[in-house]
């Protein structure tokens, strides 16, 4: 086999071992695997109309004892569930929940967190669109020119343009260079998916301009489907350039 292959063989591989998320706690309606020593991704389940049973990914982070949770699951039950497991198993204190998007799956289990006085983070884009549907609204407008941080480690959280809906953010962790890209970032081999609130003709370039932003990330948690590497930010500019 030729050097230029091998090298390329090496990379794929290299590639492969960012996609393997270990699991660590399941039931019926959660599923948590660990990404990073400090990084895991709750996964929990929506019932919808036109695709069935979707499984819906968030992130959690964990730094000495205090943890920050990015999108919270499906419904209040199973927030409940992961609030346990963070509070009872890994004793950590919850400083709080960061909405990326206006979208049942990003905050149907506000509710059990502002139950637990967990304050909850939305830029001003999303609490806007909240407000016309009518749900649980974040407490704080998250100003995305100011880094959230969890003892002492910076979080990210940024807007770079319509994608999946026109408020869609990422939160990115620069130490664990782990990226959760929530329903913009697409798994790879997935399918375009929900479009009724897209803007399907900026999506290319608003993940573009992601990766030049964001040139240091590892790890990339997608908002459905399997967590990889930078791939799936390639993948999903390509899915969309065909618009």
């Amino acid at each position: 086999m030729k050097i230029k292959q091998l090298t390329s063989l090496f990379l794929f591989l290299v590639s492969c071992q960012t996609q393997i998320e270990k699991e660590i706690y399941k039931s019926e309606n959660l599923v948590i695997q660990q990404v990073t020593e400090n990084t895991f991704i709750h996964i929990s389940y929506l019932q919808t109309q036109d695709f069935g049973k979707v499984a819906c990914n968030g992130m959690v982070f964990i730094k000495e004892g205090e943890a920050m949770v990015f999108d919270t699951p499906t419904d209040n039950a199973t927030s409940k569930e992961l609030i346990d497991w963070l509070q009872n198993k890994k004793k950590v204190d919850i400083k709080g929940v960061v909405v990326t998007h206006f979208h049942k799956d990003c905050l149907g289990g506000l509710q059990e967190f502002h139950k637990n006085n967990i304050k909850s983070y939305a830029s001003e884009k999303t609490i806007a669109m909240i407000k016309d549907k009518s749900a649980e609204l974040p407490q704080v407008t998250l100003d995305l020119k100011k880094n959230l941080v969890l003892n002492g480690e910076i979080i990210r959280n940024s807007y770079s343009g319509e994608g999946h809906t026109n408020d869609n953010i990422v939160s990115y962790i620069p130490s664990e260079k782990v990226l959760f890209g929530g329903c913009l970032i697409k798994s790879i081999g997935a399918k375009k998916g929900n479009l009724e609130d897209a803007n399907t003709a900026d999506w290319s370039n608003t993940v573009s301009k992601i990766i030049k932003e964001l040139p240091n990330i590892v790890h990339v948690i997608p908002g459905h489907g399997k967590a990889g590497g930078t791939e799936l930010l390639s993948y999903t500019v390509e899915l969309f350039n065909q618009e």
